[in-house]
C-alpha cells in the first residue's frame, strides 16, 4: 500500500448490508479499512468479517473522532442503520472510491448545496483562493 494522507474519521464497517456492524475512530481510514478488508485487525472485526466500509464522517481532531464514535456506540441499531442508508442505501463498500479505483457510490449529500450553491459562495467571495 502507498504512504497516504493521515484521514481521521470515525467510520461503520459492515459484514453485508444489514449485517454486523463495528463503529470505530482512526486517524488514517484508509489505512484502517485496508486492515479490516484484509483480516488483519484481531477481533470483533476479523471474527465477525467486518470488511465493508459502509459510513463515515471526516474530522480535524482525532479527540472529536473519539467523542463521535462513543456517541454512536450508545445509539439503538434502527439509528444506526438510518445513519447508514441516508447516504448509502446499498451499503456500498466505499473502499474502493477513497483509494481511487472506484466512483462514490452514495448519494449526494442534501446538505450541500449542490453545484449552485457552490458556484453562488464562491461568486460571493465566501471560497478562498486556494
Amino acid at each position: 500500500m502507498s504512504r497516504e494522507r493521515p484521514f481521521i474519521a470515525t467510520y461503520i464497517e459492515a459484514s453485508r448490508p444489514f449485517g454486523v456492524i463495528y463503529i470505530g475512530s482512526t486517524s488514517n481510514l484508509i489505512r484502517r479499512s485496508f486492515e479490516h478488508r484484509e483480516g488483519r485487525i484481531e477481533g470483533f472485526t476479523k471474527q465477525h468479517g467486518c470488511g465493508r466500509l459502509v459510513w463515515y464522517e471526516p474530522y480535524e481532531f482525532m479527540t472529536t473522532a473519539i467523542r463521535r464514535e462513543r456517541a454512536l456506540k450508545r445509539w439503538n441499531r434502527a439509528w444506526k442503520t438510518q445513519l447508514i442508508e441516508q447516504r448509502n442505501p446499498d451499503w456500498a463498500d466505499l473502499h474502493p472510491w477513497l483509494i481511487g479505483e472506484a466512483s462514490d457510490p452514495r448519494l449526494p449529500d442534501p446538505n450541500d448545496g449542490g453545484v449552485a450553491n457552490f458556484l453562488k459562495r464562491l461568486e460571493d467571495g465566501e471560497l478562498g483562493d486556494e
